[in-house]
């Protein structure tokens, strides 16, 4: 393996940390060097937007398109009809065709932030796995793909293993999702001559897969590339928060929820992060990460920046630093503050306070919301309530701030 990629691509991968592992680095060190690679990853059509655990790949896109590579976003329509059901203890819901057609839609907006789509040499395409797979006939299936598949092999892969480990059932589906994903990369390669497949590290086995396949059937040599499964420095899964999965889409996950997540990294992770999330030098990200306490906190605010700049656009990042200041430093209210919206009749003769920071969503339940305010942790108007009183219309009209800790605040605003 070698250590230094003469590539671009491969220099920045090693450099930064998204690098796990590599079928074989010096082949793909090589082709990268003699033209265009088309590379591609693949995503589930599961929800109108992907959260921050997938920003890795997308970042792994933005650096392959910047260094003169193609990336080919796979959508996953077809194989999101039957749901995948890979890592997990129940299935997944069924979507109809126009639910999966809107979810692309979605998480195309998405990745119009990181990468060009177009018809140039290294401009992204986005593709969809049921353009191929739709029309599959089962049995010309089995008879031309599926018998190159070994389930004694297959049963090795530990997407299978650590299922049968935990004796939990592992369905005929499973079986089939590691063969269709192979599919897609041979059908990648023979439709748009797509030479690597990127993944997290838990895909080795479905990829490995997908090489094996396309040697096998066409007589090509294609590669794969493997990034670490990111965990935050207290062991927590990328992407989460308190308050649920954290979304690129800004209808879902608002600007300013995004920075304040950020801005809220742990310090251990801030050089890291740096180095994945941004395209900061890797020097620079490497002086930040390494500052200690208060110094630290503006690294955090130029994580944040950065991050949202991609994502959202340096409007909104400076808007969300803005309003964090104001309300962090100043103890103001701030304009982009996330707001909820109540009518008359939700208040009626009168609404719990306890009830309003569920709604305004700084609170999970009203269980949760009571503790919140019998414990101190709650404000109205940066005042503190320790107990749960009625809040009427008289109160809400000119609008109300409401903060859980120091660090979660909305906007409540009367609706008409």
């Amino acid at each position: 393996m070698t250590t230094h990629p003469k590539s671009d691509f491969l220099h920045e991968m090693q450099s930064r940390g998204f690098l796990a592992d590599c079928t074989d680095l010096q082949g793909l060190d090589d082709a990268l060097m003699a033209g265009v690679v088309p590379a591609y990853i693949g995503f589930d059509a599961t929800a109108k937007s992907l959260h921050v655990g997938s920003l890795i790949q997308i970042m792994m896109f933005r650096w392959l398109q910047k260094t003169g590579h193609k990336p080919l976003v796979l959508m996953g329509g077809g194989t999101t009809k039957v749901g995948d059901p890979s890592f997990r203890a129940d299935e997944r819901p069924l979507l109809t065709p126009a639910q999966i057609d809107d979810n692309i839609s979605g998480i195309r907006q998405v990745f119009t932030n990181y990468v060009t789509f177009g018809d140039g040499a290294s401009d992204a395409l986005m593709l969809n796995n049921a353009e191929w797979l739709d029309g599959l006939n089962y049995l010309d299936f089995l008879r031309d793909v599926g018998r190159h598949f070994s389930v004694n092999r297959m049963l090795s892969f530990e997407s299978v293993k650590s299922r049968l480990d935990r004796e939990q059932s592992l369905s005929f589906l499973e079986f089939n999702y590691m063969i269709l994903q192979a599919y897609d990369f041979m059908e990648l390669n023979r439709r748009y001559g797509c030479l690597l497949q990127m993944g997290g590290s838990d895909q080795w086995g479905n990829i490995v897969n997908g090489i094996d396949l396309t040697r096998r059937i066409l007589d090509h040599s294609v590669f794969g590339l493997t990034s670490p499964l990111l965990t935050t420095s207290d062991g927590k899964k990328m992407g989460k928060s308190q308050d649920g999965a954290v979304w690129l889409n800004p209808e879902m996950k608002s600007p300013y929820d995004f920075w304040q997540f950020w801005r809220n990294t742990t310090d251990a992770d801030v050089g890291r992060f740096l180095k994945l999330y941004t395209e900061l030098p890797v020097e620079d990200c490497d002086r930040l990460g390494a500052l200690q306490g208060s110094e630290i906190n503006e690294a955090k605010i130029t994580l944040a920046n950065l991050v949202t700049t991609l994502a959202h656009g340096a409007e909104a990042a400076a808007n969300a630093e803005a309003t964090a200041r104001e309300v962090f430093e100043k103890g103001g209210i701030g304009d982009d503050l996330p707001m909820f919206r109540i009518s008359r009749a939700e208040i009626g003769d009168g609404i719990a306070s306890s009830t309003l920071f569920v709604l305004a969503g700084l609170a999970a339940s009203g269980k949760e919301a009571k503790r919140l305010i019998t414990g101190g942790g709650a404000k109205i108007n940066d005042e503190t309530c320790s107990e749960i009183t009625m809040l009427r219309v008289t109160d809400i009209a000119t609008g109300l701030k409401l903060s859980a800790g120091r660090k979660k605040h909305a906007l409540v605003e009367l609706d008409g």
